[in-house]
């Protein structure tokens, strides 16, 4: 069984991309926050997801651990491809959406990012109006991709995992979704 983390920035199409592949691959998808937001929920520490960020940061981060070992549950039985953060982009500096504690539980076999040119980025989120986004520069944009990748490969040296880019270019969705299921069923 594998165990896959998919990441990419706010704008980037990983989920459109995620989605459009799991029609053509056998794997289960699960999303960190959503587990967190059960396992909270299940504990009566909130009622709902908002309410997690507003938590106490060990509180947060006892909930997290928990996520993590029962996503590691789930990938020993089935594939499992988890949609997460690799980093968040807050005010007061990019903050690792995979801690070591997180990485130490989960040991992913990989690591996709899903990356598009900023400009791309940045009309996509534009267009969002099921989201409220910031808006960003091109520049920061970039910057926030070039975390992903920096951590990515900090992840991936602690866990043994290898990592893969995916280019998410505007009009080519299909040959995308192409190259996410061949990465996906090696």
């Amino acid at each position: 069984m594998k165990l896959v983390v998919l990441t990419g920035i706010p704008g980037s199409g990983s989920t459109t991309l995620l989605n459009k592949a799991l029609e053509e691959v056998d794997y289960v998808h699960l999303n960190y926050g959503d587990i967190m937001t059960e396992i909270a929920i299940e504990e009566k520490i909130v009622d709902d997801r908002d309410a997690l960020r507003k938590l106490s940061p060990d509180v947060q981060k006892e909930i997290q651990e928990k996520a993590a070992k029962r996503i590691k549950e789930r990938s020993e039985s089935e594939n499992v491809i988890v949609d997460t953060h690799c980093t968040i982009n807050t005010p007061s500096g990019f903050l690792p959406g995979l801690p070591i504690w997180v990485l130490n539980e989960l040991q992913p076999n990989l690591f996709v990012m899903i990356e598009a040119n900023p400009d791309e980025i940045i009309y996509r989120r534009l267009n969002d109006d099921t989201r409220s986004r910031d808006i960003e520069r091109a520049k920061d944009v970039q910057l926030h991709q070039e975390m992903n990748r920096a951590a990515s490969m900090a992840y991936a040296t602690l866990t043994g995992a290898t990592v893969k880019i995916i280019e998410n270019h505007d009009n080519h969705l299909p040959s995308t979704v192409s190259k996410l299921v061949d990465v996906l069923n090696k």
